[in-house]
């Protein structure tokens, strides 16, 4: 009721929790209480209410966060966060907001323009000297889910003790009055777009852990391999990183290709799952392909 009534939701967000109204057990799976907040954040599927992943939930989440991070000190929150996000429905949206309760709090952000690999989030966070960052993804969970990871000033995921700090927040800040966010902030300044020069920097420092390109040119005429990206991240920083690296023959699977948050090729995109790969398979075959890569 407390979630009906409130202003914050939208009248699609309103139609979804009517129509739950007779089903007790939906209700309480639901709202029985708040998604755990533990040192990789928060994991869940999409859905309205305290237990789902969903905008409220995300502000909730970074409002606690912006709090600890404004406890280290005016210098540390100059700093700054980063924020990344992956292919995943409403990833985009999940991390905009979480830049609008960071920027609202007078912490600055730096966005990236559109989805990238996790690696190039902590990549970012150490190379703009950034005090945290924030990665809106859930790897390889099926399609109903996502998830709101965050990191420390070393890119790694949080310390154990600010984890249960951003936790005993949320329990004690309201999931809507508590929140600042605020409209406007790229305008502002309060939020920088990170795009192709944060790219060519990851790339340059990828290419720097290169450690016997001669193999590869003795190998590279030769040498075939499919790629992979399941619909994600990896789709164009992959193929370049391995272009760099000499490779002359990098087949990529074109279904596999297309961004898209339903994962329509695969059960569930996750590279441990043998059966995710038959595209792949068929593709190595056709071409006489050596290896496949997917990610």
């Amino acid at each position: 009721e407390k979630w009906l009534a409130s202003p914050a939701l939208s009248d699609a967000e309103r139609a979804e929790l009517e129509s739950i109204r007779n089903d007790p057990k939906e209700i309480e799976s639901r709202f029985y209480g708040p998604l755990e907040f533990g040192t990789a954040g928060l994991r869940g599927t999409m859905g309205v209410g305290l237990y789902r992943m969903n905008v409220h939930v995300i502000r909730h989440a970074t409002q606690a966060f912006a709090q600890v991070i404004l406890e280290e000190g005016p210098q540390a929150a100059a700093r700054g966060v980063a924020i990344c996000f992956d292919c995943r429905n409403n990833s985009d949206i999940f991390a905009k907001e979480a830049a609008c309760v960071m920027a609202a709090n007078g912490i600055p952000v730096r966005l990236f323009q559109a989805l990238r690999p996790t690696p190039e989030l902590s990549f970012a966070v150490r190379e703009y000297g950034c005090i945290a960052g924030i990665n809106v993804t859930a790897s390889h969970n099926p399609k109903e889910y996502n998830g709101y990871k965050v990191y420390w000033e070393d890119g790694a995921q949080l310390p154990p003790r600010h984890a249960d700090e951003v936790a005993k927040k949320m329990k004690e800040l309201d999931v809507f009055a508590c929140v600042k966010t605020m409209d406007q902030a790229v305008a502002s300044g309060q939020i920088v777009l990170m795009g192709a020069e944060t790219d060519e920097k990851f790339l340059a420092n990828v290419m720097e852990q290169v450690n016997d390109k001669a193999v590869v040119e003795q190998v590279a005429d030769t040498f075939k391999m499919v790629y992979t990206p399941f619909h994600g991240t990896g789709y164009q920083l992959i193929p370049e990183a391995l272009r760099r690296l000499g490779m002359k023959h990098v087949i990529c699977v074109p279904e596999q290709m297309v961004v898209d948050g339903n994962f329509p090729t695969v059960v569930s995109p996750n590279p441990e799952n043998p059966e995710g790969f038959a595209l792949a398979v068929e593709l190595a075959k056709r071409h006489g392909a050596d290896f496949i890569l997917g990610s």
